[in-house]
Parts: C-alpha cells; sequence; structure tokens
C-alpha cells in the first residue's frame, strides 16, 4: 500500500482532481454523503434534470448490501471481505455491518479513485482490520497481487467478493466477462460472489420500456454504462452455483430460505439486478 495522502488547508488530498466530476463522488451525493465537490453536485444536478429517480439506485443497493453482508457473516460465517469497487465509505458500508457481526471480521476494500483511497484511508486509520487497497478493478492481476488481497484470499478460510455496481462500468461484455472470471479463479472453495449490475430485461415489459427510456436519458452522463441483460449478468459469476432467488431485481432478492414480502410497483430501481453465488 501507498502512503497516507496529504491534505492542503483545505483539507483537500494533494492528487484528487477536483474540477472534473467522479462516479465514486456523485454516488456519495445521492446516498446524502459529504465528500463531494462542487464539481460533483453540478453533475448531480445535471443528472436530476433528466432522470430525478436515479438517487433511488443508491438507496436500493445499499439495502441490499446491508443484507447480503449480513447474511454472509451471520449464517453463512464469514470472515473475510473483499468490497470491490466500493466507492467513498458511508454509512453502513461493508466492514460495518461485518464487524457488527463479527468484530474479527477482516474487508478490504478497492477503488481506483483517489477520492475514494484517499478519504477511505483517512476514515480508517483507527480500524486495524480493514484496509483500503488503490487498483484498477480491470486489471485484475495487478490487484490480486496486492498484498492484502492475497492475504485474504489465502487458502482456508471462504471470502466474499462483491462487486457492487462495478461492472457495468466496463462497456465492453467480452471483457467484463474476462475481469470477472479472473477474480472468480482467485476464490477459494467455499467462497461467495455478490453482483449488482445495470440491467435490460428486454422482455418487452414496463420494466423494458422503463430502463429503456432511462437509458437515452443518463448516457451523457454516464457513458460506457453498460444495461446488460439477465443472461450475460449471470454469465459474470463463472459458473459459480447462483442462489436463490437467482438474477432478480434488487427490491426482489432476499436471503436464500426467506421470501419477498409485497410485489413493489415497478420502478427506475428495477434498472439493478442483483445476485449471490457459492463457489
Amino acid at each position: 500500500m501507498t502512503d497516507q495522502p496529504r491534505y492542503d488547508g483545505g483539507l483537500v488530498a494533494f492528487g484528487i482532481d477536483t474540477a472534473n466530476p467522479s462516479v465514486a463522488r456523485v454516488y456519495d451525493y445521492f446516498l446524502g454523503g459529504k465528500d463531494n465537490y462542487e464539481c460533483d453536485r453540478e453533475l448531480y444536478r445535471q443528472i436530476m434534470k433528466v432522470a430525478p429517480e436515479a438517487p433511488e439506485w443508491a438507496r436500493a443497493n445499499r439495502r441490499w448490501l446491508k443484507e447480503v453482508i449480513t447474511w454472509l457473516a451471520e449464517e453463512r460465517g464469514v470472515r473475510r471481505f473483499i468490497d470491490a469497487g466500493s466507492g467513498l465509505p458511508t454509512a453502513e458500508n461493508t466492514h460495518q455491518i461485518a464487524q457488527r457481526v463479527n468484530v474479527e471480521s477482516l474487508v478490504v476494500y478497492v477503488d481506483n479513485d483517489p477520492s475514494v483511497v484517499a478519504h477511505g484511508r483517512a476514515l480508517l486509520l483507527d480500524n486495524d482490520r480493514t484496509q483500503f487497497v488503490s487498483g484498477d478493478l480491470t486489471k485484475p492481476a495487478e490487484v490480486l497481487a496486492e498484498q492484502p488481497i492475497a492475504d485474504l484470499l489465502a487458502p482456508g478460510q471462504p471470502v466474499a467478493l462483491v462487486m457492487a455496481l462495478m461492472l457495468h462500468h466496463i462497456a465492453d461484455y467480452d471483457e467484463t466477462l474476462a475481469v470477472a472470471r479472473q477474480y472468480v479463479d482467485a476464490l477459494p472453495p467455499g467462497s461467495f460472489l455478490a453482483i449488482t449490475h445495470a440491467c435490460n430485461p428486454g422482455d418487452g415489459g414496463a420494466v423494458d420500456e422503463l430502463v429503456t427510456e432511462l437509458q437515452e436519458k443518463i448516457k451523457h452522463a454516464f457513458p460506457t454504462l453498460a444495461f446488460r441483460s439477465v443472461e450475460q449478468i449471470s454469465s459474470l459469476f463463472g459458473g459459480m452455483e447462483i442462489l436463490e432467488p437467482g438474477i432478480v431485481r434488487l427490491v426482489d432478492w432476499h436471503v436464500p430460505g426467506g421470501r419477498l414480502e409485497d410485489e413493489p410497483e415497478p420502478g427506475v430501481r428495477d434498472a439493478i439486478y442483483g445476485g449471490v453465488a457459492e463457489k
């Protein structure tokens, strides 16, 4: 890991671009966070003009994350977690959820955004069981060689790898598939992979129509964002056993053995699907 970031007099880490918006910082603003700058808030305002429902993505993903991590820690006894493309550490992040269940849980965050790494390391200085790694997730060999990652992936204990709202930022499907499979291959037996991903079911239904309209609205703000089919998202798990209820809308996801209480009305949150698989 590199040295801790240095800060200027305004508490902005040197090397952070505050003139151009960051996806991670806009996501942070969606969740009501404070680690963002005016350029991020300006992009947020632009997005809200054409797609005012967009922050629901962030909120739905955060609810899903809490349910998944809690289940993995409580019911499956997972004590090692890698959050890939984690974004800024806001309330109810992976380490808080996992360590609430078991204080001994080890968590490594990975992100290539300097803002994420700088703020994350600063906020976690007092947590010796949580680390931040700076890495480009589209280069799995480099990320997997990072010592904190290699230590967590050492044989002996299962690992939960979370790739939430990350893989859909790789525009090319074949590249996305190749990247995901390198991470799957590195997971020890008994490990879990949790993915959320932008989805267009392509079935001609209400969600298909809504997502098609949304894609057009936000393509200028997120030009590489790829909405994929359920089949394509399923393939990213690389042959791992996808647990019930499968690859579904986040509002339909429930822990294996549980059930959905109510059938929500279609909304923009339905553009995000998720699932969990076991190796």
